[in-house]
């Protein structure tokens, strides 16, 4: 195949815009505040901005040293569903590049496994685990793809958690070691 029939068969049809067929806080919570709404990359645009709003989290992480970004990462999964269910349906789309609220929960489990004060001593901490992440984002190795076969938002969400674990994993051996 030429890489016209590759982007035709497989490349997501691209409607400009679409997230403006939901209300206003669904598009400020599924997009993160925007970051979704790049014209390139969306998913790394939304990951790269929770990377960024992880480092003031550790810097305030409230005494747990380890839990923070689980909770973190738990709140945003459950608390997101309602939103990307309901941005999903009034734009009849099904997981839009827009939508990085899941990136997001993905970086935040990836960074759980990591002491908070770790990340603020050693902050190329967080350009390891964006770059894990998006590794297993992307490619959706060992099992990954499967998750996206839940319905609805739990498919947009749960793959990018699992996605996190594993690169979560990788940063605590990377951590461990060096």
């Amino acid at each position: 195949m030429n890489k016209e029939e590759l982007k035709e068969k497989y490349g997501k049809k691209r409607i400009p815009h679409e997230w403006r067929g939901t209300d206003k806080l669904s598009i400020l919570v599924t997009t993160f505040f925007g970051s979704g709404m790049s014209p390139k990359a969306p998913g790394t645009m939304g990951s790269l901005a929770a990377a960024i709003v992880a480092y003031p989290i550790a810097l305030l992480n409230f005494g747990y040293p380890y839990g923070l970004f689980l909770i973190a990462a738990l709140f945003v999964f459950f608390a997101a569903i309602p939103f990307v269910n309901k941005a999903m349906k009034d734009t009849g789309t099904e997981d839009p590049g827009w939508i990085v609220i899941d990136e997001v929960c993905g970086i935040f489990m990836a960074l759980a496994f990591i002491p908070a004060a770790s990340i603020i001593a050693h902050p190329w901490i967080l350009a390891v685990a964006f770059g894990l992440f998006r590794f297993f984002d992307i490619l959706k190795p060992l099992g990954i793809h499967r998750f996206e076969k839940f319905p609805g938002a739990w498919g947009v969400m749960a793959d990018d958690l699992l996605g996190g674990i594993y690169a979560g994993i990788l940063v605590a051996v990377i951590h461990y070691f060096i």
